[in-house]
């Protein structure tokens, strides 16, 4: 896979990119990550990339000159999206359909945003990672990407970890356990313990299915099956992810 960041701060993605999963995924050649500077592109010995507003306002706004000039000249991998508050908002089912596709493009923003014609004629949409301000679209560029490139084949040592993790079914991940056995008085469940597959089956599901009709209800369009409603009945314990509270006996 191809992915073409346009950024004028290349070298806030170039350390994470090189990091762990990104990383390697990078290094065994199964993800390309090229970044594309539009000040190299501009034609003032100031290499500006922005001006103030037509009609006034605070702020400055990225002129469209450099961001054509910079996607026109190395031909990106399409989609080309521009990272923005006004876009869709990106999901997992988002990023399960760009990790379909042999690459995709990102334009970072700054300041108060881009030339509205850059969005109109240079980008094929607009993306938005959440409801909140960042000062540019770099951070935002990293999540997309990470959450892309983490669904390709080969770069996820078990294939059952993108299988097995909240949105991947439309549901939040149920809770996991480690060693020790026993933490401060805080004991893994006995089911997690049993060998019984299918027990830890139905007990994984159940918590999943609760802890989303908690948390995230807004994830489930529609009531609770009888049969889920067995499973997060036998699932148990106190509040999600809280765990079944200290072992009998016990200090905690």
């Amino acid at each position: 896979m191809r992915v073409d960041v346009f950024t004028i701060f290349p070298e806030y993605l170039a350390a994470p990119l090189e990091a762990s999963l990104l990383g390697r995924a990078r290094g065994e050649g199964l993800v390309e990550v090229r970044l594309h500077d539009p000040r190299d592109h501009t034609t003032d010995r100031h290499r500006s990339v922005d001006d103030a507003p037509f009609g006034g306002g605070a702020g400055m706004v990225m002129r469209p000159e450099p961001l054509f000039a910079a996607v026109e000249a190395v031909s990106p991998s399409r989609p080309l999206l521009l990272l923005g508050a006004a876009g869709r908002r990106f999901d997992q089912a988002y990023a399960r359909d760009l990790a379909g596709g042999p690459g995709f493009s990102l334009v970072c923003g700054r300041y108060e945003g881009v030339d509205q014609r850059v969005a109109d004629h240079l980008c094929d949409g607009e993306v938005s990672v959440g409801d909140f301000v960042l000062a540019g679209g770099e951070a935002a560029a990293l999540v997309v990407i990470e959450a892309v490139t983490r669904l390709l084949a080969g770069v996820m040592g078990n294939v059952e970890s993108a299988v097995d993790e909240s949105f991947a079914d439309g549901l939040l991940e149920y809770p996991q356990y480690t060693r020790p056995r026993e933490f401060r008085g805080w004991a893994v469940p006995e089911v997690l313990l049993s060998g019984d597959h299918e027990r830890i089956r139905r007990w994984r599901r159940g918590w999943a299915l609760r802890r989303t009709v908690e948390r995230r209800p807004d994830l489930l369009d529609r009531p609770l099956t009888p049969e889920e409603e067995r499973l997060v009945a036998e699932a148990g314990g106190g509040a999600p992810g809280s765990g079944p509270g200290p072992v009998a006996g016990s200090e905690g």
